[in-house]
């Protein structure tokens, strides 16, 4: 057992000094008395239980304050401990926003129908911890790792094309997912690298930064994204938005080298019922059970307290009234 606030024990000095005053009223003898001519009828009587029980009201209602004292206090108790068993694992969620991702080969494009699945995505794993990286001409950090769903989800919401200088730099983008994860002492640590183009800016080399991820036990799974053949675009004319179709360019090669470096697995997604369906085969995958380190079970325990001292409050009262009344 132990206290909340151990400095309101101090508290319990002040009865010492009600003692003592209590004590020293005896012995001055201050209690009431009642005059008469001569003893002698009394001589010989001896003290009855109420004579020794006058004391109790005042040894109750020491009980009680030091009860009141020591349940303020707050008592606890953290003899008991739980473990228990979650799944769990620590994921990237490295996701491509260059203008490309407008695409409308997907409903209603690219970016959205990526945006929407991850969303469901992170709704299902309640356990993990969960990071999300956007990269076009750069990669940047959107949500570092957090069980925090509800941030995580809204940033995941506000994922969007033309926030960052266009282009593909597939590697920066693998690179900080991986910066987000080498601290992590996670047993399994998953990187879920979307992209729907070819590398073509950056600093760092797609495979390099693989490398990085094998050295650090990292598993990355990509997914290309983008229908086979031509694709539907938004293009801006001087007669406003008009929808083009384009070649849809996908360096699968490189994505299949990345997932093979790391242990990981490549997947085409050409709509939305096929990445959803990806997700749901990469959920399902990395399901790995951990257990949880044992943590402390506290137990409040000032109601005993509390009740012991409403207890004596209520013997001395009854004390008063009905064994020991006083005469006006």
């Amino acid at each position: 057992m132990f206290f909340e606030y151990p400095n309101l024990l101090y508290l319990l000095l002040l009865l010492i000094p009600a003692a003592g005053y209590y004590i020293y009223r005896e012995i001055k003898g201050n209690a009431p008395s009642l005059q008469v001519s001569t003893l002698q009828p009394f001589a010989g009587e001896r003290k009855s239980l109420k004579h020794f029980l006058r004391h109790v009201p005042f040894a109750l209602r020491m009980i009680a304050m030091a009860a009141i004292i020591v349940a303020i206090a707050r008592p606890r108790s953290s003899s008991d401990f739980e473990t228990t068993n979650t799944e769990g694992i620590d994921i990237v969620l490295a996701m491509d926003v260059s203008t490309s991702m407008l695409a409308r080969d997907f409903n209603p494009d690219r970016i959205a129908a990526a945006r929407d699945i991850a969303v469901q995505f992170i709704a299902e794993r309640p356990s993990d911890r969960i990071g999300i990286v956007v990269f076009a001409g750069e990669a940047y950090t959107q949500c570092p790792l957090t069980t925090d769903r509800i941030t995580l989800i809204n940033m995941m919401k506000e994922v969007q094309t033309g926030l960052i200088e266009d282009g593909t730099a597939i590697g920066n983008g693998l690179a900080t997912a991986v910066a987000r994860l080498k601290d992590s002492d996670a047993v399994s640590r998953v990187i879920i690298l979307l992209t729907d183009g070819v590398n073509n800016r950056g600093e760092i080399a797609p495979l390099t930064a693989a490398e990085i991820a094998r050295t650090y036990g990292v598993r990355v799974y990509t997914i290309g994204v983008g229908a086979q053949g031509m694709a539907p675009y938004p293009v801006m004319t001087p007669y406003g938005v008009q929808i083009q179709q384009v070649q849809v360019e996908i360096d699968e090669e490189l994505l299949k080298q990345i997932a093979t470096l790391t242990d990981g697995e490549y997947f085409r997604a050409t709509d939305n019922t096929k990445l959803m369906s990806i997700y749901s085969q990469i959920n399902q995958m990395e399901k790995s059970r951990t257990l949880v380190d044992s943590f402390p079970v506290y137990k409040e325990l000032f109601m005993k307290y509390a009740l012991i001292a409403l207890a004596a409050l209520a013997l001395e009262y009854l004390l008063r009234w009905l064994v020991l009344r006083r005469i006006p």
